[in-house]
């Protein structure tokens, strides 16, 4: 298939955009998907064509492209119940005087102005054709969720009240979608818990809020439902038309020694008596071939992104590996013929 494999760098926020793309071109990544904040200022970026050719400068000068760019912190913020954790990932001109439903609003603005800033920097970008340039642009990030909290349903949880909360979702969202609309760009939820989606039956449920909504859709990573024992392939054939981008991510699940539960029982990420844990891809559960398969079947040929997460493993080796990882992995589907066809072809 020959998909581009790029490095989502949001785990890589120590380093400036100068110090990291020569390092993803080093370990032979195709590309990066930027994150805003330290890889991508979106305030820049939306006015300014100098900075958007000083950011296509250092990657063009490394070997690199970018088919997405990812505003996961600010989206959060979008729909969550705002409390002082959200303090340390927002700009502060978002979290501004931390009163919650300011926040929010905030937070929906910058949104939208990444999706002028994505489309602006797209057109922007060296060498690339007519064709190209007519595509949808790629907006991966995260929605947060009014309801998230009620997850385990004690108090008693009825279906209004989640009701209510798909509604906020689809109230707060709409005028971000609306403007993907306007600047042809396609907004990438990562379903992932915290989210208005974190499974298949939630990402159907936020799809028929915004009412199918053409510029919602999803950035598809097995990581986040394996450990929840969602059937991470389904989801693929279920809602393939609406997986805009991919990350590579693995997890194990069923491990630790068995006093912490899925839920995580208050334990940090690298403690071994947890039940699940990301790793870097090929060595976790996740059966990346089985998604290959399920891609190529729904026509995916988008990035193969890898979102590197693995507190076992030198971050460096780890990432390098994970994209050696991904090439073997990746393969084309039989474009023209069945195997079989060759046993009845006439000699």
């Amino acid at each position: 298939m020959s998909r581009p494999v790029t490095l989502f760098p949001g785990q890589w926020a120590d380093l400036p955009l100068e110090t990291l793309a020569p390092l993803a071109k080093k370990m032979g990544y195709d590309g990066l998907e930027l994150a805003a904040g330290n890889h991508f200022d979106v305030d820049l970026a939306a006015v300014s064509k100098e900075y958007r050719k000083q950011v296509w400068d250092i990657l063009s000068d490394n070997g690199l492209n970018c088919w997405a760019v990812s505003n996961h912190l600010v989206g959060q913020a979008v729909c969550d119940l705002i409390d002082e954790r959200h303090r340390a990932i927002l700009p502060n001109d978002v979290w501004g005087d931390g009163d919650p439903e300011g926040v929010r609003k905030r937070a929906a603005k910058k949104m939208i102005l990444t999706v002028k800033a994505i489309r602006t920097f797209m057109n922007e970008k060296p060498k690339a054709s007519a064709a190209e340039r007519k595509k949808a642009a790629i907006f991966t990030g995260f929605t947060g969720s009014s309801i998230w909290h009620t997850l385990y349903a004690f108090p008693p949880t009825d279906q209004d009240t989640w009701d209510k909360g798909f509604a906020d979702f689809a109230k707060r969202f709409a005028p971000i979608l609306d403007a993907c609309e306007k600047q042809n760009v396609n907004f990438a939820l990562e379903v992932h818990p915290t989210e208005i989606a974190f499974d298949t039956a939630t990402a159907q449920r936020a799809l028929a809020a915004v009412k199918n909504h053409k510029r919602f859709g999803f950035n598809y990573d097995p990581s986040h439902f394996g450990y929840q024992g969602v059937d991470y392939v389904k989801f693929i054939r279920l809602l393939g038309t609406r997986i805009f981008h991919c990350h590579i991510k693995d997890v194990w699940w069923k491990r630790g020694d068995g006093t912490v539960g899925v839920f995580g029982g208050h334990t940090s990420f690298g403690d071994p008596r947890r039940n699940w844990e990301f790793r870097s891809p090929g060595h976790g559960d996740i059966r990346f071939e089985d998604i290959i398969v399920a891609l190529n079947d729904v026509g995916y040929n988008g990035p193969l992104s890898v979102e590197w997460e693995d507190g076992r493993m030198d971050r460096e080796y780890g990432a390098a590996e994970a994209l050696q990882f991904t090439r073997k992995l990746d393969f084309k589907p039989s474009a023209t013929r069945a195997f079989d066809a060759a046993f009845s072809s006439k000699k």
